[in-house]
Formats: C-alpha cells, structure tokens, sequence
C-alpha cells in the first residue's frame, strides 16, 4: 500500500489505517485470535496507523492491541493512536473529563493495557463543554511535553473549536465521521483541517457497511446496540439506504473493485490529509477496504460516485438524540 504524509507531526503511514474499535463487541462478538489475525494482515498489507480508545470494550480493544504487540516486536513500525474522557460517575452516568489528572492517569492505564512507553497520537475523545478548549489544548500540550504521547487531537469537534486549539498548541489530527453517507465534515471542518495542516481522520469510512458488497443484514440489527437505535439502520429508513448501497455496490463492480475499496478511495480522494479508518473483525473484509489504498479515482470516477450516491442521499441523522450528546454539531 501507498504511504502518505499527514503534517509535519505525522510520519509516513499506510495511505488508509485500522479503526480497532472491532476488537470490542461493538459490532458484533470478537475473538483475541480473530483480532490477531487482522493485526497480522494489517501489517502485511501495510496498514501502519492504529487507532483505537480507552473505552472501545472497556480497555479490550487496547488489551488485546498489547498481547498482540508482546508476541510481534513491531511497535517502531506502528503509529498507534488512543483516546481518553468518556467516563461514568459512581452512579453510572456517563460525562465527559478533560482534566490534565483525569487524561494523564487514562493514558497511563492505556499505556499499561498496550504494554508500550508512549503513543503516537493522543485524542480527547470527546470535549467537555464546561472547559474552554484553550485549556484542554494546553493540558494535552503538557502531556506531550512529559514523552507520554508525541502529540495530540481531538475527535468529533468543530471547525471554530479547531482553530481556537490549534492557536494555543499544534494540534496533530481531529477524528470525525467521514464518508460517502456522512459529508457534513464537508461544511468546514475537512477545509479548516487542511488549511491548518492538520490530519482529517475519517472514522466509519464505509458508512457502518452500507458502502459495502455486505451490508448489515436487517436481521442483526437489534442485537447490536448502537445500531438498533440509530436512526439510519431502523425501519423504512434502512429500506431505503439499502436500496442506494446496492447501487454503489453494482458501480463498484463496474470498476472492478470492492465497494468498500472505493468507498475508502473516496476519501483519499477529498485531500491529502484525509487517513479513512475502517474497522472490521474479517480479514477477507480488511483486505477489501486496503484494495482502496493503491485506487488513485479520476475526475470522471468521482463524478460516476457523486451521480451514484448524491451528497444527502442517506435517509435519517447519522446519530439518534442520545448519541448525539457530545459531538459538537456546526451545521
């Protein structure tokens, strides 16, 4: 796979990277073997930027990530990302903690999951709005300072939000829903992004598998948790998505390639500075999606795309009233 330069806080990585949410039970059951088995083919296939959280399984997803990187002495070719803040109360209720004590003992506990000095890239996973994000630029400024992370970013803010961080201290990336069936990052986010030389991370690059030759079947739906109420993948909604996912699907095969490739090409295709970040439990599936880093689309290929899936196209929001609670919305 091609490599790409992100900015100047980024080294060279595989032109699309590894989303490891999957190793948790988010989207259906995982296997520590399963898991590895990816991990393997990621490094075959070239795909060098992990990125991955606390919180993906309760620290699962970084645990496994460590038991896989104690076997394989491969950290130095890895550009490994986590990200820290979403946490509960003694009650159980979920906010959201950017303090330097709360975000330093969280990457202490990832570092130890993970079994390694330091990471590459250091998200706040989501922004307390009680902080004015100067100080929380400046808190993950200082985390860098210590060594413990080589720099810092955030996921899911907005394009003001970024320049007010960005002018306190360098902000490496900003981690964002990003796809063909999610554009609203196209209403200034992925332009200030560039602009700013800082990395556009597009995690669901393929629209949680409606960009796919498989998408979901509506069958499994219920018994995943976030899919089940989230507005896109309910009811005659879902009907409809399927309906335009089987269309780009046939397109892709027009192409000759897997959907998911193209739909990743895609979002090579917006800028320079755009990494998409699939995630999937299947090798077969993993290999489809690196299909689309080595895919360089044309102008008349976007142009088929954009006739195919016309920006707006996806029938419901991205998220439903309670997923929305954190994200910050711009337009």
């Amino acid at each position: 796979m091609r490599k790409i330069k992100l900015g100047d806080q980024w080294p060279e990585v595989g032109a699309i990277g590894y989303g490891a949410m999957s190793f948790s039970d988010f989207y259906g059951p995982a296997t520590d073997e399963g898991s590895f088995a990816v991990l393997d083919a990621c490094m075959e296939l070239g795909i060098t930027h992990i990125d991955t959280a606390n919180v993906y399984g309760m620290g699962r997803s970084e645990t496994v990530l460590g038991q896989w990187l104690a076997k394989y002495p491969v950290r130095d070719q890895l550009h490994i990302a986590t990200k820290a803040s979403i946490t509960r109360n003694a009650k159980g209720v979920r906010y959201f903690d950017n303090s330097l004590a709360h975000l330093e003992a969280e990457l202490e506990g990832s570092l130890a999951r993970m079994g390694i000095d330091y990471v590459d890239l250091f998200y706040v996973h989501r922004r307390d709005q009680s902080v004015e994000i100067e100080e929380v630029a400046g808190t993950l400024a200082r985390i860098v300072e210590s060594g413990k992370a080589k720099s810092f970013g955030f996921s899911e803010i907005s394009p003001v939000s970024l320049r007010r961080a960005h002018a306190e201290a360098p902000v490496a990336a900003v981690q964002s829903e990003y796809s063909l069936s999610t554009r609203s990052p196209e209403m200034g986010l992925v332009q200030t992004c560039k602009e700013l030389g800082v990395a556009m991370v597009a995690f669901s690059p393929v629209g949680r598998s409606l960009l796919t030759d498989h998408p979901l079947d509506p069958s499994v739906i219920p018994s995943l948790g976030f899919l089940k109420n989230n507005p896109r993948f309910t009811g005659r909604n879902y009907q409809d998505n399927l309906v335009k996912s089987k269309e780009f699907a046939a397109l892709a095969a027009d192409m000759g390639v897997p959907a998911a490739g193209l739909a990743c090409a895609w979002c090579l295709a917006q800028g320079d500075h755009v990494i998409p970040i699939p995630g999937t439990r299947s090798v077969e599936h993993l290999r489809e999606v690196a299909a689309g880093g080595d895919l360089l689309l044309s102008d008349d290929d976007l142009a088929r795309i954009e006739e195919v899936l016309p920006i707006g196209w996806a029938a419901g929001e991205r998220y439903n009233e309670a997923q929305w609670v954190g994200p910050e919305k711009y337009c």
